[in-house]
């Protein structure tokens, strides 16, 4: 059968200058080739670094990146998989107080919740508007959006290293 190639974003929006080493050897075990992460000051977060790059990969591997990274302490990060043959677009963004959140994402970039989860809130909120409106904005991952987005307007402008596999 043949592999199904997407591509995606890393952005590492902050983590301690310690773990830059860390999180470079995890990429390159994820990616299977040597990684090169030009590492800048997180202006949001004073001793924090920043680093974006993108990849090539089999579908799937924006999810084996996100698990490599899960649980560093200190670390706040997202991962972007774009749509391929078969699968769904996705992001998984971290942060260190709410942990790994994963959501689908439609053409456009915009999060999807399926029919299933939408009728589960539904259901179990028992007519309760405000706890619909608090498991909408779980799915959605509003938390981390809120907790993540001074860090990415402090990396606007910043280049993006472009990562290809091959074979």
């Amino acid at each position: 059968m043949p592999r199904v190639m997407t591509r995606g974003v890393v952005f590492i929006h902050s983590t301690p200058t310690a773990l830059c080493p860390h999180i470079a050897w995890a990429l390159e075990g994820v990616l299977d080739t040597r990684v090169s992460l030009d590492w800048i000051s997180q202006p949001a977060e004073t001793g924090a670094m920043r680093t974006e790059f993108a990849w090539t990969g089999e579908a799937g591997t924006g999810a084996t990146i996100a698990s490599a990274m899960r649980g560093w302490d200190g670390l706040r990060y997202e991962v972007v998989e774009e749509a391929s043959r078969g699968s769904d677009g996705a992001r998984w963004t971290h942060t260190p107080e709410l942990g790994l959140h994963t959501a689908r994402l439609s053409a456009n970039g915009d999060v999807v919740v399926n029919e299933d989860r939408i009728r589960h809130i539904v259901e179990s909120a028992e007519g309760s508007a405000v706890t619909i409106a608090a498991e909408v904005d779980r799915a959605l991952g509003t938390a981390w959006d809120s907790e993540l987005e001074v860090y990415r307007h402090a990396g606007e402008g910043a280049p993006v290293t472009w990562l290809h596999k091959v074979g």
